[in-house]
């Protein structure tokens, strides 16, 4: 008997061990998710959250363009990997007629290109291709070129978590800033406004 409980006792800590061990990638991921959320409900500085892509080259695409979207010269052109490695710093963003904080941000988006000179470009996400051209139609094009991302692939080549997001690449094609969520206050369009102006400055 007394073996047994000898036994029992030897048995019963190595399960309670292996019940905390069980738990640890769970309390890791709750950590994690409440640090996103914090992030993105709190207005924090974006570049908190980890991108891997920030300082690396952009990933290689090539999105047709969003069809019956015209500009000043008229259709809108696709977007592609080329067109973000002439020389000129350039915010992409990535959006939904879906997303409702898009819509929000828009306005955002259209101060920054009409009165701050940002060179803007986007990249649509699995989208409808009508709701896309209603979304802009009444909102208004801040985009010189719009790449529609039908399957997402794209989008997830960048690493977006959610639209929007947007993307300072530099003149040669290199990210260097993710702003995760939308640009909705003169705090945040500032923040962004200034990491455009150091994308300007060369990398060493």
């Amino acid at each position: 008997m007394s073996e047994e409980t000898a036994g029992g006792k030897s048995e019963g800590a190595p399960r309670r061990r292996r019940g905390w061990f069980a738990i640890i990638p769970l309390v890791v991921f709750l950590g994690l998710a409440g640090l996103f959320i914090k992030q993105l409900t709190e207005g924090g500085d974006p570049s908190l959250v980890p991108s891997p892509l920030i300082g690396r080259p952009i990933p290689e695409f090539n999105l047709p363009p969003l069809a019956g979207v015209e500009g000043p010269k008229g259709q809108l052109p696709g977007l592609a990997s080329a067109d973000l490695r002439t020389g000129k710093v350039t915010l992409v963003n990535v959006w939904a007629s879906w997303c409702v904080p898009c819509r929000e941000e828009h306005a955002w988006l259209m101060e920054m290109a009409n009165n701050h000179g940002v060179r803007l470009v986007s990249i649509n996400y699995k989208d409808d291709p009508e709701n896309a051209r209603r979304f802009l139609g009444s909102l208004g094009v801040p985009f010189s070129a719009i790449g529609a991302d039908t399957t997402g692939r794209v989008a997830i080549n960048w690493g977006v978590y959610g639209v929007p997001e947007s993307f300072v690449v530099d003149g040669k094609g290199i990210i260097r800033f993710k702003q995760i969520g939308p640009i909705v206050s003169n705090q945040a369009m500032d923040a962004v406004l200034a990491q455009i102006a150091k994308a300007k400055t060369p990398l060493n």
